[in-house]
C-alpha cells in the first residue's frame, strides 16, 4: 500500500467516524444530496487528497441555512471526463 493511500485513510477516518457513529445519533441537517460526509469521501477517492479535500471544504462552506440545497454531485475527475461527441 502506497504512502498516499495511508494518508487518505487517515484523512478520511474522522469523516467515516462522523458518518457511521455520530451522524445516526443526531437529526439530519445536510441540505444537499449526497450528504456532505458522503461527498467528502467520494471527492477524495475520485480526485485524490488535495483536490478532493478542497472540494469537500468548498461544499462544507456552502452547507448553511442561507446556502443552496438539492442534488450536488462530485464533479467528474478530469481523468474520467469524456465530453459528448
Amino acid at each position: 500500500m502506497a504512502a498516499t493511500d495511508w494518508i487518505k485513510i487517515l484523512v478520511l477516518a474522522p469523516v467515516r467516524v462522523y458518518r457511521y457513529l455520530i451522524s445516526p445519533l443526531i437529526p439530519p441537517r445536510c441540505r444537499f444530496t449526497p450528504t456532505c460526509s458522503a461527498y467528502a469521501i467520494e471527492a477524495v477517492e475520485s480526485h485524490g487528497l488535495g483536490r478532493g479535500f478542497a472540494l469537500a471544504l468548498r461544499r462544507l462552506a456552502r452547507c448553511h441555512p442561507w446556502g443552496g440545497s438539492g442534488f450536488d454531485p462530485v464533479p467528474p475527475s478530469p481523468s474520467t471526463y469524456q465530453p459528448d461527441r
